[in-house]
């Protein structure tokens, strides 16, 4: 069945619950979360990323996130929380929806590295 973008977006912003800049700072500071930046890396050249955040580029993901492959990134366990940002929200929401799907149960969206960056929240370069 065909969908749009669109529809995409609004079943993973169902799925992803959103959380503030506050929100994370709190669930980083208790530890074992994994905060992912999706964003492609010329981006993160650009701006940096969340200190500590790991880099999965959104077109790597599903390869990176599947335990059963051998380009599984060993940082992602599905007994692991899950922050994931993008530039926008877009792009995480979407991962976050991906990462459900794979049996991730607890899955964030942070939304956009600029919201997190203005809220004061630490950035590495």
């Amino acid at each position: 069945m065909p969908t749009s973008v669109k529809e995409m977006l609004a079943a993973a912003n169902a799925a992803v619950p959103k959380i503030t800049p506050d929100q994370a700072r709190d669930m980083m500071a208790k530890g074992n979360v994994v905060v992912l930046d999706v964003r492609d890396a010329p981006e993160i050249l650009a701006s940096g990323k969340v200190k500590g955040a790991v880099h999965i580029s959104r077109g790597m993901l599903e390869f990176r996130a599947d335990p059963e492959l051998p380009s599984h990134d060993k940082t992602l366990t599905k007994d692991k929380p899950v922050i994931l940002y993008c530039a926008s929200g877009g792009r995480s929401a979407l991962s976050g929806k991906v990462l459900k799907d794979m049996g991730y149960q607890e899955v964030y969206n942070l939304g956009g590295f600029k919201e997190w960056a203005d809220a004061g929240g630490e950035v590495e370069r």
